[in-house]
Formats: C-alpha cells, sequence, structure tokens
C-alpha cells in the first residue's frame, strides 16, 4: 500500500512539467487524507520550502487540512469571480495552479489569491481542532470564566473555535516562501496573507445557550465559531474592490499607498496600508484572450447576460467581441401542488429560451492559443 501510493505520487508529481513556479497551492491537487503515511509525500510534492517541509514533517496531519484549505480557497475564488473576465481559473498540469505569471505579479488578482488561500487554511485548521483530528490542538482554552457583551454577563463554555492556532500555523507554513525574499513583491503577498488570516478572526462568530425556568435566560453559555467560508470569501471580495495600489518605501522594507497625482507622477504617502485592505503592485490584464501564464482562459464561449450593464453583461464580459445567441430547449419543474401528507408533485414543462455567449476568438487568438497547446503537448 505504501509502495503503491508513493508511485502513484511519483508519477503524478513527474509528469508536471513546471517546478520552477510551483507553489504550495500544489497540494490542493492531491486528496492528502488516502495515504498510508502523510510523511511520504513531504519530499515529494513540488512548491514548498524547506521550512514548510519541515512542518510537514513534524504536523504530517495538519498536512491534509492545508490541502483542503487551499482547495476550498480555490473553490470560493472561482465562485467570487465566477461571472468576471478572470474567473480564477487553473491551469491543469501546472504546478503553479493559477500560471506562473500570475504567481509572480503583483497584480489585483493575485492579491486576492493570496489573501483567499490563507484564509481556507486558518479555516481548515480551525476546524479539524475543533473536530479533534489534530494532535496539537483542541478547543480554544482561553474562553474561561465569565464575560460580558451587550445583552449583559455570560460564562464561557462549550467548544470554542481555536482560530488563534490554526491562524498561527497558517501564518507559519504559508509566509515561508515569502519571508526568503527581499524584495516589494515579498512584502505584498506577507500582507495578503494577513489579511486572510485575520478575515476569519474579524468573522468569527459568537453563539449562546440560555439557561433558566420556562426558557428565561436568565443564564448564558457561550462560544466561538467559525464562519460560513462564504461569508469569508464575500467580504474579501469586497477588499478587493477596494483594494490599494502600494509601492515598497525607499528602504525596501515597508509598503506605502501610491497616490496618483493630477500629472499622473507618483507620490508616496508615508501612511502604510491598513492590515484589512488588500494591495496590490501593478495594474491587471484585460484578461480578454487566451493565456495560461496569467491564468486567463479568455472570454470566447462564456455565457453573458445580455440585459446587464455590470461585469456579468455581454458588453463587458466578451470585450467587445460580440456575441452569439442559441435557443435551447429548457426543462423545469411546473405546477406543483402538495399532497397530504407528506409530499410536493410537480408536472414537467418546457420552453424554449435564448441564451448568449461571446463570440470566439480572432484569428490571431486563435493562433496563440493552438500554439500555446502545441507547446504545452510538447512538454508532456
Amino acid at each position: 500500500m505504501r509502495c503503491h501510493w508513493i508511485s502513484v505520487l511519483f508519477l503524478a508529481v513527474i509528469t508536471i512539467p513546471q517546478f520552477a513556479s510551483s507553489t504550495w497551492w500544489f497540494l490542493s491537487k492531491f486528496q492528502l487524507g488516502t495515504a498510508a503515511n502523510p510523511r511520504m509525500y513531504c519530499d515529494h510534492i513540488p512548491g514548498m520550502e524547506r521550512k514548510q517541509r519541515r512542518l510537514c514533517q513534524k504536523h504530517p496531519d495538519h498536512m491534509v487540512q492545508v490541502g483542503e484549505g487551499a482547495a476550498t480557497g480555490i473553490k470560493e475564488c472561482q465562485y467570487q469571480f465566477r461571472q468576471h473576465r478572470w474567473n480564477c481559473s487553473t491551469i491543469d498540469r501546472d504546478a503553479s495552479v493559477f500560471g506562473k505569471s500570475l504567481v509572480k505579479s503583483g497584480s489585483r488578482e493575485a492579491a486576492f489569491v493570496y489573501a483567499i488561500s490563507s484564509a481556507g487554511v486558518v479555516h481548515s485548521i480551525s476546524r479539524a481542532c475543533n473536530r479533534g483530528d489534530l494532535l496539537n490542538c483542541a478547543c480554544d482554552k482561553t474562553r474561561l470564566g465569565k464575560h460580558h457583551d451587550q445583552q449583559g454577563e455570560f460564562a464561557w463554555g462549550g467548544c470554542s473555535t481555536n482560530v488563534r492556532y490554526g491562524s498561527n500555523f497558517a501564518r507559519q507554513f504559508i509566509d515561508a516562501r515569502e519571508r526568503k525574499m527581499r524584495d516589494s513583491r515579498a512584502l505584498m503577498n506577507l500582507h495578503n496573507n494577513r489579511v486572510g488570516r485575520k478575515a476569519l478572526h474579524k468573522l468569527m462568530r459568537h453563539q449562546c445557550k440560555c439557561h433558566g425556568v420556562s426558557g428565561a435566560c436568565n443564564v448564558r453559555t457561550c462560544w466561538t465559531t467559525l464562519p460560513e467560508f462564504r461569508e469569508v470569501g464575500a467580504y474579501l471580495k469586497e477588499k478587493y474592490d477596494a483594494s490599494l495600489e502600494v509601492s515598497s518605501d525607499p528602504s525596501g522594507t515597508t509598503l506605502i499607498t501610491a497616490d496618483h497625482l493630477n500629472d499622473n507622477r507618483k507620490s508616496l504617502k508615508t501612511n502604510p496600508p491598513q492590515v484589512h485592505d488588500l494591495v496590490y503592485l501593478e495594474h491587471s490584464s484585460d484578461y480578454c484572450s487566451f493565456d495560461p501564464l496569467i491564468g486567463s482562459i479568455g472570454t470566447a464561449g462564456r455565457p453573458c447576460n445580455k440585459t446587464s450593464k455590470g461585469i456579468d453583461g455581454c458588453d463587458l464580459l466578451c470585450c467587445g467581441r460580440g456575441y452569439d445567441t442559441r435557443r435551447v430547449l429548457v426543462t423545469t419543474p411546473c405546477n406543483c401542488t402538495f399532497k397530504w401528507c407528506c409530499s410536493v408533485e410537480c408536472k414537467t414543462c418546457t420552453q424554449w429560451k435564448d441564451e448568449h455567449f461571446c463570440k470566439p476568438l480572432q484569428s490571431f487568438e486563435l493562433n496563440k492559443f493552438n500554439a500555446t497547446k502545441q507547446q504545452q503537448q510538447q512538454q508532456k
């Protein structure tokens, strides 16, 4: 069993051609929980720094949660950007996961990816602590005794989520690569990783149970719980929409906000970005064309909303190329009635519906697409 699992992992890894830009996000590609001995993959999966491999060896049970957290972050990223030109698409058979140029870029999209994946790991580790799945952590032991909130006094009880442990482990593991660097992009990534971790702290929920005669709430027992990850994704998406352009200060050790003046020059303020602000260094691509290097699948063939004036509308999503309309037959349940007791019976109705899709690539874009696919085939 052990040899078989190593063989499967080795074959999977050697068929991935791009190691130079690999990242720890690559852990999301594997079902690590199926390994007979999780320590085996610490030295074989690309994308991890020396410190990350040491943490993997020391806490092999945590790596399952790191992989699940990365996968959770990627899935939520794809949901939040499902109607955008850049839809957080991943690149098959690429150890960088999102495309090596996106990984190395200082764009707003890279900022969101770093933050949401960091938040995913905190969420996954903290939840595993509550379930008792990890050896080194359990419920939050600091939530003890009596406390006060707006409703009065309560006593800490139950199993409060140990988000502090999840956040500390995520910081040690995820930040390891960036702490080796000495440039503005590393500072940006560290900042956005921290924004993702702090999102979990900010959105923690407070749940209570009342104790008293006839349902009276004379005594309350309370504990903290994790938010739904969809709430975390929505919060970070708002931060993406309001993200700040930054640059490093002359010493190269601190990020400071960049303010555009009327003459289009930049004046650097002395104030750093706030701890909850997502930050970026460079402006994004338009993501209209297929370019796997930046994680863009383009918008050709994407469904669009003909009547919307937003980013999901055909005018914006299709990048001015126009759209095709297809008439499709849609089957839906209808004329539903409640039957006593206890079921709902529906008839089946069909109707024709117009659906709209962005027009195909122009010839020069199609040639670029075919050349890239041919190059990928040669690498295999």
